[in-house]
């Protein structure tokens, strides 16, 4: 088949979704109030509780939580067929993941922008909240300690992005001055932003950098782990507007450049799709598609992160409330366009179906390499732009948005230190500074405690992520659903999403498990273990806590 068709069918599907589907969510469902006074207002600070324009807004959202996953998790999933994993990213979005990002925003918005993990011990109980902060602990760790291994192996195999990469950072500290104060309207700073972000990548490529290959017996991965975590640490103690703002806007801007050009060198090109509809040839040791499709396409369809994100950071940011509608469904829109983008690279990418069989040659292959690979051939070839060019331009992409998830990452696990400080009762925890140190020295632990002198420890408990992830996934809806059902509104548009979710999590890591067990790996084994109890407790504790709510609402329509 031809990619186009992929293409219009996906793309036309999410925009019906946004402008039908969501908006009877908003305002049938949430019912999004453009009078409520948001956190943002009632509890401005200039530093975390800023009012923010709704574009500059969906641009932090959106970059925050497209990070690398959106392109990771499909470019290895295409190896089950390309039919799977495009009905799953474009059904997802529309019906999973676009009102699990707007509802997250919103229950957050009406609880004085409580993070999720706070605001269960409210909603649910304070058994599910401690269960959940330690579940939102475990993916933090995993996304900050995994994307800067993922960041530093990308700045060491494409050296040409490392100016445009880290440039974009001065670029957005410049943005973020000029929105603050004023000095310019948002349409030219975003020209000038933008113009100044493609004039780094078109340099990129003639001055390449590279780090020595070890410094004091440290390797240039490391170097750039320790070097990663130390920007993060400082970008996560500046006020969002300064650099979290501008850096998320300019590179949603810059995102939506790239996928232009994807799509449109797509539309001129019409490169037929080379893998398979249905792969009934896996690589040996490839795992069953069900239920393990669900959790390597997270991002992209539905993920748990996003909650964190939207309750974390952009709650503190909603000017309107209507603005959650286009802020968190539209946000997860462009990381579904994103994730289809990825998809059509990884699979119409390459020339013939034995060079698509040759990347991927076992389970786990593909990534971020099949993206750039696939969608730099078809950019060159579609429009004509140098091969080199592209390819800096895709990795680029891809580093950029790994870098702002880190950013958010790392303050949202500050957010969560501080969190636990107060809930204990520890004054010295509930500050930025220590808080922060916390968050650095934990990712750091795991990164070099079980990674080595290279610093890749996090890839020891990435196997777990994707589980992980959708379990936070489904501890969101369940907040979203319980305050549903409270208020008396409809329950199943989250409800049933929460179910699958459930089912496919429990059913994931059961299949985890056996491989765990059979590969002798016990620490693995063991987190899963906790996970899935946790899955199983959080399915007990949502029926519990809907049982309840029902049996009082009826009580009281009985005494009425």
């Amino acid at each position: 088949m031809n990619a186009i068709v992929m293409m219009l069918l996906g793309l036309g599907a999410m925009f019906l979704g946004y402008v039908f589907y969501s908006k009877f969510i908003a305002e049938k469902i949430f019912k999004l109030d453009p009078n409520f006074k948001t956190p943002a207002h009632e509890l401005e600070d200039g530093v975390d509780f800023v009012p923010t324009n709704k574009y500059v807004l969906w641009g932090h959202h959106f970059t925050s939580v497209a990070g690398a996953a959106p392109i990771i998790g499909p470019a290895i999933a295409v190896i089950w067929g390309w039919v799977p994993a495009f009905l799953w990213v474009v059904f997802g979005t529309i019906f999973f993941a676009g009102v699990h990002d707007a509802g997250a925003i919103w229950a957050s918005n009406r609880n004085k922008a409580k993070s999720i993990g706070n605001l269960t011990g409210d909603v649910v109980g304070k058994r599910s909240q401690t269960l959940f902060m330690i579940v939102i602990f475990l993916v933090l760790l995993m996304v900050n300690a995994v994307f800067a291994t993922a960041i530093s192996g990308l700045l060491i195999k494409f050296s040409s992005s490392v100016v445009p990469v880290w440039g974009a950072i001065f670029v957005a500290l410049i943005i973020g001055q000029i929105i603050f104060r004023k000095w310019m309207g948002l349409g030219a700073v975003s020209v000038l932003g933008v113009i100044a972000l493609y004039l780094l990548i078109w340099v990129g490529p003639s001055v390449p950098l590279e780090l020595p290959e070890t410094v004091m017996g440290v390797s240039d991965n490391a170097q750039w782990v320790l070097i990663l975590f130390g920007y993060a640490a400082i970008a996560s103690l500046l006020p969002v507007w300064m650099l979290l703002q501008p850096r998320d806007y300019i590179n949603g801007l810059q995102l939506f450049i790239g996928l232009i050009l994807l799509y449109g060198a797509t539309l001129l090109l019409g490169p037929e799709i080379s893998a398979p509809a249905f792969n009934t040839n896996t690589p040996e040791g490839t795992p069953s598609m069900l239920p393990l499709l669900f959790v390597t396409i997270a991002c992209g369809a539905i993920s748990g992160f996003h909650g964190l994100v939207a309750s974390g950071t952009t709650s503190k940011q909603l000017d309107k409330e209507t603005d959650a509608r286009f802020v968190g469904y539209f946000g997860a829109i462009g990381e579904g366009s994103l994730s289809l983008a990825t998809i059509i690279a990884a699979t119409a990418g390459f020339a013939t179906l034995a060079d698509w069989e040759a990347v991927y040659s076992s389970f786990g292959q593909g990534g971020v390499a099949a993206f750039v690979e696939g969608g730099a051939n078809i950019i060159s070839q579609g429009i004509g732009l140098e091969a080199d060019i592209a390819e800096t331009l895709l990795t680029v992409m891809a580093v950029l948005f790994a870098g702002t998830t880190m950013d958010t990452g790392l303050r949202l696990q500050r957010y969560i230190f501080q969190e636990w400080g107060g809930l204990y009762n520890i004054r010295w925890m509930q500050k930025a500074l220590p808080a922060t140190l916390l968050a650095v020295g934990s990712c750091l632990l795991l990164a070099f405690g079980a990674g080595g002198a290279d610093g890749s420890g996090g890839l020891l408990i990435w196997p777990l992520f994707g589980t992980t992830n959708q379990l936070l996934a489904g501890l969101t809806l369940l907040v979203i659903t319980v305050m549903l059902v409270r208020l008396g509104r409809p329950m199943y548009y989250t409800l049933l999403p929460l179910i699958f979710l459930l089912i496919m999590t429990v059913f994931a890591l059961i299949v985890q498990l056996k491989g765990f067990y059979d590969k002798g790996d016990w620490f693995l084994l063991t987190l899963d273990l906790v996970v899935l109890v946790a899955a199983i407790w959080i399915a007990l504790e949502a029926s519990a806590s809907l049982s309840k709510i029902k049996k009082e609402q009826k009580a009281e329509n009985t005494k009425g």
